[in-house]
Parts: structure tokens; sequence; C-alpha cells
């Protein structure tokens, strides 16, 4: 009995030693999780212009949540920011061309007057209209004239340099897609009454 009370003993001890090990070892594959393809990253973000206006920020707000790969940011900066892990820090600089790309002077167009709501005739104004893609693409008022406003499509970021310092606050496998709902099934088609039998014929009489 002795000899088995300290096999439990030595077993115990060993269960104990291997528990701080499999802790660290589910820890490290936490802090292992790096920006990739298909991962939602939480991200805290400064935007500011080359010299040194702050465009926007995340301090005191929601941090900026995104999944990689999918051109929800602008690809230069998702480009910097593959391959950083959980409290990454990195100061980026976008050029043009991989921010909001070049100004496209096709993009400025006039519109009539009356094919605007009264408050967006100013200029700075900024409007938001639909692609036929279907995507959202903001609209600026660069010029208003006695009966058409000229309107610029380019993004207001475009033709700029972007300025970030960023920090990868958490990274996590993005959810699924919502699943489409299904069609409901076409009613069963009723079935046509059945006929009454033909009643026989009555029997001759000889």
């Amino acid at each position: 009995m002795r000899i088995k009370s300290l096999g439990f003993l030595a077993l115990a001890v060993i269960c104990l030693a291997n528990e701080p090990l499999f802790a660290a070892t589910a820890e490290k594959t936490k802090d292992d999780r790096v920006v990739k393809d298909g991962m939602l990253v939480t991200l805290d973000f400064t935007l500011k212009s080359p010299d040194g206006k702050v465009i926007e920020t995340s301090k005191g707000k929601e941090p900026l949540k995104y999944i990689h790969g999918k051109k929800m940011i602008p690809p230069g900066l998702e480009k910097e920011l593959t391959g950083m892990k959980v409290g990454g820090e990195k100061h980026v600089t976008v050029k043009p061309e991989d921010g909001f790309g070049k100004i496209n002077p096709n993009a400025v167009q006039e519109v009539p007057k009356e094919k605007l709501p009264p408050n967006a005739l100013k200029v700075g104004a900024v409007l938001a209209a639909k692609s036929p893609e279907g995507m959202i693409v903001p609209m600026t008022v660069r010029e208003i004239k006695e009966k058409t406003v000229v309107m610029d499509m380019n993004h207001p970021m475009a033709g700029k340099t972007l300025v970030f310092d960023i920090k990868v606050v958490d990274i996590q496998p993005a959810p699924p897609p919502p699943a489409l709902p299904s069609t409901p099934a076409a009613p069963a088609k009723p079935s046509a009454p059945a006929q009454p039998a033909k009643p026989a014929d009555p029997a001759q009489k000889k």
C-alpha cells in the first residue's frame, strides 16, 4: 500500500508540474495570432497630415474593427499591418496611390441644382451617392453656379499622403457571414377533388 501511495503522489506532482505548461502553451497560441487575411483586427489609430495635423483618431472612442484582406482600409495601411501581433505599434506613411488614390479629373461633374437638397447647397458639403455596383461614393460640393453645382466624386482623402500611428489591440478569427434567409417553399398545389363514382346501370328486366 505504501508503494501505491507513493505512486499516486508522484502522479499528482507530475500533473501539477504540467498544468502551468499547458496554460503557457494556450497563452502562447493566443499571442502567436498575427494579422493576416480573414482575421478580425481591432485597431487604435491616429491619422495625421504630413504637417502633423490630426485628421481623425480613435482615442476616446471605440477602436476600429475591420476584416483583413477585405479592402476595408487603404491598401498601403493594410500591407503594413500584415504580420503584426497584438500590442504591436507602428508609424506608417501611405502615399496617395496606396491610400485613397490620386485625384481623377473625370470624377468632377456638374449636376442641376434641383437634384440636390437645399441644405446641401453650400461649398464643402459632403453627400453620399450609390454607384452602379452598389458602393457608397462620397461627393463633395466644390462650386455653386447659377443653375448647376460642381460635385467632386473623388474621396475626400484622394491625392493626399496619409500618416498613421497604429496599435493592434486584438486579433480574432472573423465571424462567418450571416446566413441568407431561406426562400419559403411554395405552397403545395391542392389536389383535384375525387370524382364521384358512376352509378352502375340498373339491371335490365327480362
